[in-house]
């Protein structure tokens, strides 16, 4: 295994068998970051009276979990400088036994000729604090975020130098990517955070995400795992959140307002506020706007239309 046994109390009152370490794969040589200019068209600025959802600056690819396709994590590495990307894989969320020496976790990466891949692990939050520990985040130009379960990426990181270095990385210009647990963390507020079971769609106790999607909650695994009405749990409890649901194979490229659909199924929006009360099922190529909530067309030539996604199917 990757780490050695520990026992610590943690937030709670909960008390867990947990497992303290850090790993390194490769080599974290450092080198001046390189500046990160979108590969895509961006969204138009946001007006006066719509929030920013995303990063004002780098990108997001937040993806259902499931198998990923080579349109996705071939864009994830684009984004994070191509041939010359420094990508750090966090794998916190997955259990320990998930996590032999020999982890398969980093084989998508690895399939698109991304070199120099770092692993960055502890479940011990003042290891995460400790400058040592950082020092491959300070040098990344992109951070993937596996799967497993959220509420162990929040134990070990959230409020931590990891989590600052993350900020860090976005405001260079660099993206941070994610599926399944890796994807509900990036928004502001968590949900299947409950450690005992992801049955749970709301748990008091842990939902707070890392924020690099202000006033959104996701949930992934969509449609495969029958998943289409969990988010209006949360959305009776917080109206003024954005649902975001990704199903399996699907990924959202998010650049400050602007987030494009990719892979092979749909992504749902859920609006407390709109009148038909049904989420809006977008395809790949959709780009929309999450601040006005705003269609705004299809990735590539052509369709200049914008329009409101409420309840419609694109």
């Amino acid at each position: 295994m990757v780490s050695d046994v520990i026992l610590a109390s943690r937030r709670f009152d909960l008390v867990r068998s947990l497992r303290r370490g850090a790993i390194v794969f490769g080599l974290a040589i450092p080198l001046a970051v390189l500046p990160l200019a979108p590969l895509y068209p961006q969204a138009p600025p946001p007006s006066v009276s719509d929030p920013v959802v995303g990063p004002t600056r780098g990108s997001l690819v937040v993806a259902g979990g499931g198998d990923l396709g080579p349109e996705i994590w071939d864009r994830f590495v684009s984004l994070a400088g191509g041939e010359q990307a420094r990508i750090v894989v966090i794998p916190t969320a997955a259990p320990d036994e998930d996590l032999p020496d020999d982890w398969k976790g980093r084989d998508g990466l690895q399939a698109t000729g991304a070199r120099g891949l770092v692993i960055l692990h502890t479940r011990d939050p003042s290891e995460a604090d400790i400058e040592s520990f950082v020092l491959p985040l300070q040098e990344a130009t992109g951070v993937w975020l596996p799967g497993g379960r959220p509420w162990r990426l929040v134990d070990a990181y959230l409020h931590t130098r990891v989590h600052e270095e993350l900020y860090g990385l976005l405001n260079r210009g660099g993206v941070i990517g994610g599926t399944s647990a890796g994807a509900s963390i990036q928004a502001s507020f968590l949900i299947r955070g409950d450690p005992e079971t992801n049955q749970v769609v709301y748990s008091p106790d842990y939902t707070e995400g890392f924020g690099f999607l202000e006033r959104v909650a996701v949930d992934q695994h969509l449609l495969a795992r029958g998943r289409e009405a969990d988010l209006w749990q949360v959305l009776d409890i917080h109206p003024e959140l954005l649902g975001i649901g990704l199903d399996e194979g699907t990924a959202l490229v998010i650049q400050g307002n602007r987030a494009e659909v990719i892979g092979k199924s749909q992504v749902l929006l859920y609006d407390a506020s709109a009148a038909s009360m049904r989420p809006s099922r977008l395809g790949a190529g959709t780009v929309f706007d999450l601040g006005s909530r705003e269609l705004i067309g299809q990735a590539g030539p052509g369709f200049p239309t914008r329009g409101t996604v409420h309840g419609d199917d694109f």
